[in-house]
C-alpha cells in the first residue's frame, strides 16, 4: 500500500511538473513609474483585462515596473531570460527603455514585442517586433498634413533621447522632399521641468508650425511654454502624445492641436470602409467599460494588439514545440513572420522576415484636441 501511494504521489508531481512547463510565461516591462508612466499604466490597464488561456495553454504575465529608466529595463529583461525562462517579452512602452532590452532579448533568442517604435541598426531585429507604427509612417502623416496647411516652415522641439532623435532623423527628409525647412530645433530631457530657453528660441524663429516631440504627460509641458511666449501657430504632437493625459495636463493650451495616432483612439469616427474600424471599436468599449469613458489611447490600443497577435501565433508555435523551451520561442518568431495579413485595432499589420514593422505609410491619422477631445482632422 505504501509502495502504490508513493507511485501515485510520483505521478501527481509529473503531472504538476508537465502542466507548469505549459504554461506561456511573458515578461512584460513597463514605465509605471517615471515621467513615461503616461503610457505605461494603460498598457497595464488593457493586460489586466487579457486571457488566462491561449489555446488551451495557461498564460502568465510577469509585470515588472522599469520606472523610464534604460538600466532597469535592461535588468528587467536579464531577470526575465534568466530567472523567469519567459516565452516572451513584451515591453518597454518607452523607446530608450525598449532598446536597452534588445540586445539581452536577442541573445536570449526570445522575441521582444516592443511598446514603443525603437530603432536598432540594420539585421539587429531579428528577435525584435514592434507594436506601434514606425516614426517613419507617423512623420509620413504629419508631413502630408502639413503639406495641405501649406506648411514651410518649422520648429523642431524635442527629447535628447532616442524616441527624439529617431523623429529627428526620419521626418528631415520627408520634410526636405516637402520643401518644408526646420528653422529651430531644440532639445530638452524627459526629466526637465522647464523648456523656457528653448520655447524662447523656437518662438524667436517664428516657424509657421511646430513640432513637439514627447509623450505622455511630458508632452503638454513644452506645448505650454510655447503657447506662454505668445506663439500663435501650428502645433504638432506625436503619437506618444496621443493620450488624455496631454488635455489633462496641457488644458487649454493644447486646444487644437494637431496629433498624429493610429487609428484605434478615434474608433468610432473611422469610416466604414477601414479595415481597423470594428477592431478598434471592440478595443474602446471593453477598455472604457473598464476604466471609464475617454479614457481610450495609443497605448492600450498597442496592449490589445499584443493580445491578437498571441491569440494567432501560439497555436501554430505550439505545433511545433512546448512552451518553456527555447524552440517554442524561435517558434514564435517564425509564425510572427508568416502570420501574415492581420487586423490590429491600429491598422493593418503584416511582419515578414524582412520587416519588423509592418505598417504602411497609410496607417497613421491625424487628430485634433476639439474642446479637450480628440477629433478626427
Amino acid at each position: 500500500m505504501k509502495a502504490i501511494k508513493t507511485l501515485v504521489a510520483a505521478a501527481v508531481t509529473l503531472l504538476a511538473a508537465g502542466a507548469a512547463q505549459a504554461d506561456i510565461n511573458i515578461g512584460v516591462s513597463l514605465a509605471l513609474t517615471g515621467p513615461g508612466s503616461g503610457l505605461g499604466i494603460p498598457m497595464q490597464n488593457q493586460l489586466k483585462l487579457f486571457p488566462k488561456t491561449i489555446a488551451g495553454e495557461k498564460v502568465n504575465l510577469i509585470v515588472l515596473d522599469d520606472a523610464t529608466d534604460p538600466g532597469k529595463g535592461a535588468a528587467n529583461a536579464r531577470r526575465f531570460v534568466t530567472e523567469d525562462k519567459v516565452d516572451m517579452i513584451i515591453g518597454s512602452c518607452i523607446t530608450a527603455v525598449a532598446a536597452a532590452m534588445t540586445d539581452i532579448a536577442s541573445e536570449a533568442g526570445t522575441v521582444q514585442l516592443a511598446g514603443s517604435p525603437v530603432g536598432v541598426p540594420a539585421g539587429k531585429d531579428k528577435w525584435l517586433f514592434r507594436l506601434p507604427q514606425s516614426n517613419t509612417v507617423m512623420g509620413h502623416a504629419v508631413v502630408e498634413d502639413m503639406k495641405e496647411k501649406g506648411i514651410k516652415t518649422i520648429g523642431f522641439l524635442g527629447y535628447t533621447d532616442a524616441y527624439g532623435e529617431q523623429w529627428l532623423k526620419e521626418i528631415t527628409p520627408q520634410l526636405d522632399k516637402a520643401g518644408i525647412k526646420i528653422v529651430a530645433t531644440e532639445r530638452f530631457a524627459r526629466t526637465d521641468t522647464s523648456v523656457t530657453p528653448q520655447a524662447l528660441k523656437i518662438t524667436a524663429a517664428n516657424p509657421d508650425a511646430v513640432l513637439i516631440v514627447a509623450s505622455g504627460s511630458g508632452a503638454a509641458m513644452p506645448q505650454m511654454a510655447i503657447v506662454d511666449r505668445g506663439y500663435k501657430g501650428k502645433i504638432y504632437q506625436t503619437h506618444a502624445a496621443a493620450t488624455q493625459d496631454l488635455m489633462r495636463v496641457g488644458g487649454k493650451a493644447v486646444e487644437g492641436t494637431l496629433v498624429v495616432s493610429g487609428p484605434a483612439v478615434i474608433a468610432e469616427q473611422l469610416p466604414d470602409k477601414h479595415p481597423s474600424k470594428p477592431v478598434a471599436i471592440d478595443f474602446v468599449q471593453k477598455y472604457e467599460k473598464a476604466y471609464g469613458p475617454n479614457s481610450r489611447n495609443q497605448f492600450a490600443g498597442h496592449a490589445y494588439d499584443a493580445q491578437i497577435v498571441l491569440e494567432k501565433i501560439v497555436p501554430v508555435a505550439l505545433k511545433k514545440a512546448k512552451p518553456g523551451t527555447p524552440e517554442f520561442r524561435a517558434a514564435l518568431r517564425d509564425a510572427m513572420e508568416t502570420m501574415g495579413r492581420t487586423v490590429f485595432s491600429h491598422g493593418v499589420m503584416n511582419w515578414t522576415p524582412a520587416d519588423h514593422w509592418g505598417y504602411t505609410l497609410e496607417t497613421g491619422v491625424m487628430l485634433k484636441v476639439v474642446d479637450g477631445k480628440f477629433k478626427a482632422d
